[in-house]
């Protein structure tokens, strides 16, 4: 079967080609999408179902495939979802947001219940949709990008601020160098920085390991939380700091209440801005870069 690939410049919609399988309750779709941006520009990616990986190079595009699988009970439900299911790209003058349109809107602060329900008569679907998200984007990109069920996010060579969401499954970033806030559910999280991040950056997995490395000349202050787990680290000059006493601010009759922090905090060198690290049921790694 002959495949046509279309490439959409900026904002423009680009050609798609279809292939069906021998099931004939699944439909695979390959789309790539091609975007002009300036350098430092927001790229967004909200998926649901499906891995995301993101690899930053040394042009000025944002190139994005996509492999598309759609999964029906039965042949009806499969033509269901072709008809219904769409993908949403948007443009502006400083980002661009790839996301799921129809038959809910993936996007943060959009209305999506959870459920592949009609808005209407909230009739059940019985149809999945899969998207295999790999995109390349200039090195001084600034990522936020998730993804909810069976997938992994992999990102690698992006020297931006990162904003990355799981559930269910790991993240990886490998070579960064910007703030980060990095949060997944049932899954490892693992970070590896070229430099020290500018900003104070946040680290949370429920149950999984969380693994970070920085450059030797790391100093910072940091701040651990776990229900059941262990903190190590092999940085040298290390202190543990008093408790934090943080004041309320509603004042009471019986005068101001303080309220202790029981999070645990360290002191790696100088000290510095306010890293984060947190898990449920995990281990928490902080390693120097050999």
């Amino acid at each position: 079967m002959k495949k046509v690939i279309g490439i959409a410049l900026l904002a423009g919609w680009g050609l798609c080609f279809a292939q069906k399988t021998a099931n004939a309750q699944e439909f695979k779709e390959h789309v790539s999408k091609q975007f002009q941006v300036k350098p430092g520009s927001v790229v967004a990616v909200y998926n649901i179902n499906g891995s995301i990986k993101v690899e930053g190079y040394s042009g000025d595009k944002v190139m994005i495939e996509i492999d598309e699988t759609i999964k029906a009970k039965d042949e009806a439900e499969l033509a269901r979802g072709k008809k219904e299911f769409k993908l949403g790209f948007d443009q502006k003058a400083d980002s661009v947001t790839a996301y799921t349109a129809e038959p809910y809107d993936t996007r943060p602060h959009q209305h999506w219940d959870g459920y592949w329900n009609d808005n209407n008569d909230h009739e059940r679907r019985y149809y999945n949709v899969i998207l295999e998200y790999t995109l390349k984007v200039p090195y001084n990109a600034n990522l936020r990008i998730s993804t909810v069920n069976g997938g992994t996010i992999e990102v690698k060579d992006v020297t931006g601020s990162l904003k990355v969401n799981n559930v269910n499954g790991a993240i990886t970033i490998v070579n960064a160098k910007g703030t980060t806030d990095a949060r997944t559910v049932n899954g490892n999280l693992t970070v590896n920085y070229l430099s020290v991040p500018p900003d104070a950056s946040n680290y949370y997995t429920l149950n999984g390991k969380l693994e970070v490395t920085y450059p030797a000349n790391f100093a910072a202050n940091l701040q651990f939380k776990s229900m059941n787990g262990q903190f190590f680290t092999d940085f040298p000059d290390t202190e543990i700091l008093p408790t934090q006493v943080v004041v309320t601010q509603n004042k009471k009759a019986d005068g101001t209440r303080y309220k202790l922090d029981k999070n645990t905090q360290i002191k790696v060198g100088a000290g510095g801005k306010l890293f984060k690290f947190e898990t449920l049921n995990g281990n928490i790694y902080i390693k120097k870069q050999s």
